[in-house]
């Protein structure tokens, strides 16, 4: 056992060649500060460094463990505890360590790009919600931005009370979704928040994992050096023209040339510092960046899961995501444009490939956000109902309370006559459709083409029929980038965007083979 946890530390710590690093002193990472949330009810990991041979004794409360430092690093494993504090952290050696302030409670990890890292004071929600954040048994824990080649061993920062000054800047969607699970679970909270703008999926998974699978390597590792290439190119092109037009006066129009993202660099630098840290599960607001290859994130992000699991090595700890909210990438179109006909769309494929997630994996589950996004704007600033309706996932998830957590999923279709039937999952309490008739239905016939139809609810199930297709092949439910829709369960959980069909895709179908 202890081989195995040395073999895990080893994933998110460079290499210290004890010949040139002397550590005289005990040492901590930043995790390990004043004011930190440690996971109840679960072996508790605390890690360091310290001189080759350093006898070590860490404790918590009553409870104590020692170990002895190798390679100038330690380990050690303290009891399960129960949610409470505060408590004091001491770490002796040569030099004895303390912080303070520990809470036993709850810990989750709160990552993807940027509407995870949308901050409070950014949003859409009333100002009065930063100004009573306040609430000590809430403690917040930023990441700072970090690309790096091989995985990192520490980072600079430290756990902060959740207060107005520390939240206005903290995720909105992370933020929301402690307040809610704390108010719940009445125990202590603590959110870790490590997220990017822009990132891929592939950039937050380990090299190796994606090294294993023929079609990642040879759809995003090996093409990565020419991305670069062409990069530097756009790059040094750019600064030219912009360095002739100052000759004459004149400013570039143009802004700089973004960059290009090499795979595994943010979970080496902002993902293996915090492994093996103690954790209940994880929150996750990403895809927008993989739409393009949203047939490849089928298989992506599943596996992007599961090696976070791996890694962290605790199990199937619980993953809550959240599904892209609608958005018309051809702005300020009025909506009668946007729903003049149904259209295929990488967003409703991206969509489809993170509810399968849900489906291939234990312990996953999803927020639908259809009826809180806008049209003209990737980034919509309503995040408290996301918050909300990841902590109702997790208290269904993670701690098992019988409740409806999920709005209505797509489960089978029959067929009677030039009618579909369509049958859910989670319908809760029923189905109901807000403001009026049922919207967002399209149905084909053999010939595959989609028109818009007439839905209506029958109990448990809709039925779906046209005029136009008398024998109905597939059915499909918000299939759009912006998915003009209002199927929901009368707990006030839209229902996700679904396809019945398995006709061919604009970004695949491609597939993933192992070496």
């Amino acid at each position: 056992m202890l081989k195995r946890n040395w073999v895990r530390l080893g994933l998110v710590a460079a290499a210290i060649a004890a010949a040139s690093i002397t550590r005289a002193e005990v040492k901590l990472p930043a995790l390990f500060s004043d004011n930190m949330v440690l996971q109840r009810d679960k072996p508790i990991a605390i890690w360091g460094w310290a001189e080759d041979g350093e006898k070590i004794a860490v404790k918590i409360g009553k409870d104590e463990a020692s170990t002895e430092a190798k390679g100038g690093k330690w380990l050690v494993y303290l009891p399960k505890q129960k949610a409470g504090g505060p408590l004091n952290l001491t770490v002796r050696g040569k030099n004895e360590l303390t912080r303070t302030n520990v809470l036993v409670g709850e810990v989750w990890i709160c990552s993807g790009q940027s509407n995870m890292e949308w901050p409070m004071r950014q949003t859409h929600e009333p100002a009065e919600n930063i100004q009573n954040s306040k609430n000590n048994k809430i403690r917040l824990f930023t990441v700072p931005k970090l690309k790096a080649n091989e995985p990192t061993e520490d980072i600079k920062t430290s756990w902060r009370f959740c207060e107005p000054s520390a939240v206005s800047n903290f995720s909105a969607v992370a933020y929301y979704f402690g307040r809610d699970l704390q108010k719940e679970l009445g125990v202590p909270v603590g959110l870790i928040h490590t997220s990017w703008g822009g990132s891929p999926a592939e950039v937050w998974m380990r090299e190796e994992v994606l090294a294993e699978n023929a079609l990642y390597k040879a759809e995003i590792l090996d093409p990565f050096a020419d991305q670069l290439k062409w990069f530097n190119a756009e790059v040094e092109k750019w600064e030219k023209e912009k360095a002739e037009l100052e000759k004459d006066g004149k400013k570039i129009t143009r802004g700089r040339p973004w960059g290009t993202w090499k795979p595994a660099e943010l979970y080496n630098g902002m993902i293996a510092p915090l492994i093996p840290y103690a954790i209940r599960g994880a929150i996750w607001y990403q895809g927008e960046s993989n739409a393009g290859k949203a047939h490849q994130y089928r298989s992506l992000f599943a596996d992007m899961i599961s090696n976070w699991r791996a890694d962290f090595g605790q199990g199937d700890f619980p993953f809550l995501l959240v599904q892209l909210a609608p958005w018309d990438k051809n702005k300020k179109r009025e909506l009668s444009e946007i729903t003049k006909e149904p259209v295929e769309s990488d967003w409703a494929e991206l969509r489809e490939a993170q509810l399968l997630a849900t489906k291939v994996l234990p312990n996953v589950g999803m927020a639908v956000i259809t009826d809180v996004g806008d049209k003209d704007d990737i980034h919509p600033v309503k995040k408290e109902p996301v918050g909300a309706r990841l902590a109702r996932a997790a208290r269904g998830i993670a701690y098992g309370e019988k409740l409806t957590y999920s709005g209505p999923v797509y489960r089978s279709m029959t067929v009677e006559g030039n009618k579909a039937i369509i049958s859910f999952d989670h319908v809760g309490r029923g189905l109901v459709a807000k403001d009026g008739d049922l919207k967002g239905f399209a149905i084909a016939g053999k010939d595959r083409k989609f028109v818009w139809a007439k839905a209506v609810i029958d109990g448990d199930r809709v039925v779906v029929s046209s005029s136009d297709v008398q024998n109905p092949v597939a059915v499909r439910f918000g299939w759009a980038d912006f998915p003009v829709v209002n199927l929901f369960n009368k707990e006030g959980l839209p229902a996700s965007p679904f396809r019945t069909d398995s006709f061919p895709m604009v970004t695949g179908p491609r597939l993933v083979t192992k070496k």
